[in-house]
């Protein structure tokens, strides 16, 4: 039933007090937004379908909406048909989605240009609510747009219409085995439909329990990261997504979500930034923040959005992430002050490791497993998170100039890994290691899911037999009874694996998460798996990243590729890589070849192509060069590096 208008003017006086505008940090507010090029409108259908022109057997109606209280409806049928037509303000090129449910097949999501079919999607036959989209809609300004619903055999009900910009890069792979392409093509057109289309009026603090949300904004450069029914990104799902956005070049995207989290770390908020921001990229989302006291916050995110920032940076090339004050001040006060406000209940020495109260995630909690009722203070997750900050901070400082602060924070993730090697993690392997460790005291072993994958994912344990055993434990335990429930969870084995040259476990888990797609998220109004936003997003990051093996260096004009390709995928090449102002095609051959072209760009770059183990033959375009060798996280490689000119195709081989 539909609050009344009091009742709603109430809760949103009571909830006005909690709408806390976040500003950078020692900055001004951002400049408006303005108005997005294609509005549509009543995208939920809350004003009864207003703008909307229907045909008999279609309208609107109360039933069954995805979002808010109303939806759009189709009779079975043939000739049913719900459309509106929009003028494109601007050029450009964009994905249009909608949440469907259909009791039939042969029922139709259309869009056409001044007439013309652009794309149409034919829906299956599914009476729970999926998300579906028609990407890649060019339009110039003045063309009409046309967003329709057209019946089929069954009834069709559609709710929350979305449009997207599409994404700046377009990236594709080809291959020997046909399941990356078709992972990979999925996933590109998933992510994307994920992206806010700056300028939208949207609404703001929708859940579960508001599903009409507090009122509306104005989005700004953003995209989904958390469940869909909720009008917010996370910090823990946007650090995870945030590579497989930007091999869809969402450089801005990327950038705007990490300065909202950067500008809401104040001091008040004891340095942990907000866990959930609304699409306005400024206003913490309420079911998560109830005050500067109460709020959701994690240790891990903390020090992940550092990570991030960094990497965000090498994609990117962008001096913003070093001269922006409010990104900056972030990088210091959560591997500074943030680290000394939340150590001290545990004794680590010399070491400071953060901690959480134990007392549940609106008090601040040790790890990302908010199962159970452990009463963490230090978890393995938070300690790995930690010690990757400091490694980014020293990268992000060498960079800006700051040689006394990179090589500090340097020391700090070498101590805080010789102290975890040595101490914390006690003396035993696999099911005995120390994962985290109770307010008490109490020493915690065995399978704790995000507390027990993050240690060797972020690469804190030692290399070696340990490491190795610890890897083969959480690959049992995960196919086990103790495997998580919820997909996203299971969206971090593939790049635990891969940062060991684990290919065939790491591809094993792609699969199972993209072969999962269609199955029944557990949060019921979530909709399926594969519309959980993070499952897209992660496949992408780990077809380039992990697959490909790219770790890219913009700033520097240089980038690191090495082969992971899994048993029985004989070859895999993607073209439109963007990093920096560069494009770029990548093959692997086996794990002994790798080509890569430079088909774009205004400088050389410096390519060093790896490939695992010792090889005592390297040519670079059929001509020898001298091997040279490396270790990295106890795996000798064999590399060289060339320089790739724009315009040109260099191939290096090994054996």
């Amino acid at each position: 039933m539909r609050p009344s208008r009091l009742a709603m003017l109430s809760a949103l006086s009571t909830l006005s007090v909690l709408a806390v505008t976040l500003l950078p940090t020692g900055g001004a507010p951002a400049a408006a937004t303005p108005p997005a090029p294609l509005t549509v409108d009543d995208p939920g259908f809350e004003q009864k379908g207003a703008g909307w022109t229907f045909t008999s057997g279609a309208g609107t109606a109360t039933n069954l909406p995805h979002g808010g209280d109303r939806l759009l409806f189709l009779d079975a049928g043939p000739e049913r048909k719900a459309s509106q037509t929009v003028t494109a303000r601007r050029s450009g090129t964009y994905d249009l989605s909608a949440w469907i449910a259909t009791g039939g097949p042969g029922a139709h999501f259309t869009v056409r240009v001044n007439g013309h079919v652009a794309d149409s999607v034919e829906l299956p036959s599914r009476p729970t609510y999926a998300r579906y989209t028609v990407s890649r809609t060019a339009v110039r300004a003045g063309d009409r747009l046309e967003i329709a619903f057209e019946s089929g055999e069954g009834w069709v009900n559609a709710d929350d219409v979305m449009v997207s910009p599409s994404s700046p890069v377009n990236p594709t792979v080809s291959s020997s085995d046909p399941r990356i392409v078709e992972m990979f093509t999925w996933s590109k057109r998933k992510a994307n439909s994920w992206v806010q289309l700056p300028g939208t009026q949207g609404p703001l603090n929708v859940d579960e329990n508001q599903r009409a949300g507090t009122g509306s904004g104005t989005y700004g450069p953003s995209y989904w990261a958390g469940y869909a029914h909720r009008s917010a990104y996370y910090s823990r799902d946007f650090a995870h997504q945030l590579g497989g956005a930007a091999v869809l070049g969402l450089t801005t995207e990327n950038k705007a979500m990490l300065r909202s989290y950067a500008a809401s770390a104040t001091a008040a908020h004891r340095y942990y930034p907000v866990w959930a921001l609304n699409f306005d990229t400024t206003t913490p989302h309420t079911i998560d923040y109830h005050g500067p006291d109460d709020f959701v916050r994690e240790v891990p995110a903390t020090f992940e959005l550092v990570e991030k920032a960094n990497e965000a940076y090498r994609w990117s090339g962008d001096r913003a992430y070093l001269d922006d004050t409010a990104l900056w001040n972030y990088y210091r006060h959560a591997t500074g002050e943030f680290v000394d406000l939340h150590n001290g209940t545990k004794d680590n020495g010399k070491v400071k490791v953060a901690e959480g109260t134990g007392r549940g995630i609106f008090a601040g909690a040790a790890s990302y497993n908010e199962e159970g009722n452990e009463h963490l203070a230090e978890a393995g997750d938070g300690i790995a998170a930690q010690y990757q900050a400091y490694r980014a901070l020293a990268e992000l400082a060498h960079d800006k100039g700051d040689r006394s602060l990179a090589t500090a924070s340097a020391r700090q993730a070498r101590k805080l890994k010789e102290y975890f090697n040595s101490t914390w993690s006690g003396e035993g392997s696999g099911a005995s290691m120390v994962r985290a460790y109770r307010t008490d005291g109490t020493a915690l072993t065995g399978w704790g899911k995000e507390n027990s994958w993050f240690m060797p994912m972020k690469g804190i344990i030692a290399p070696g037999p340990r490491n190795d055993a610890y890897l083969d434990y959480i690959d049992q335990q995960a196919s086990g009874p103790g495997r998580p429930a919820n997909i996203e969870a299971l969206t971090y084995l593939p790049d635990t694996f891969f940062r060991y040259n684990r290919a065939d476990t790491a591809w094993k888990w792609m699969r199972h998460i993209y072969d999962q797609r269609n199955t029944q998220h557990t949060v019921t109004r979530q909709g399926p798996n594969g519309d959980y936003p993070e499952v897209s997003f992660t496949l992408l990051g780990q077809t380039v990243q992990g697959l490909m093996g790219v770790a890219p260096d913009a700033p520097h004009h240089a980038l690191t590729s090495q082969s992971r390709l899994p048993s029985g995928m004989d070859w895999l090449k993607l073209d439109h890589l963007r990093i920096g102002r560069s494009t770029f095609g990548l093959r692997h051959d086996g794990t002994t070849s790798s080509t890569l072209t430079h088909t774009s760009g205004d400088a050389a770059y410096r390519w060093e192509a790896r490939f695992p183990g010792e090889h005592g033959r390297i040519t670079v375009d059929g001509k020898k060069r001298m091997p040279r060798t490396k270790t990295v996280d106890g795996v000798t490689y064999t590399y060289t590096v060339v320089s790739v000119a724009p315009g040109t195709s260099r191939t290096v081989r090994v054996g």
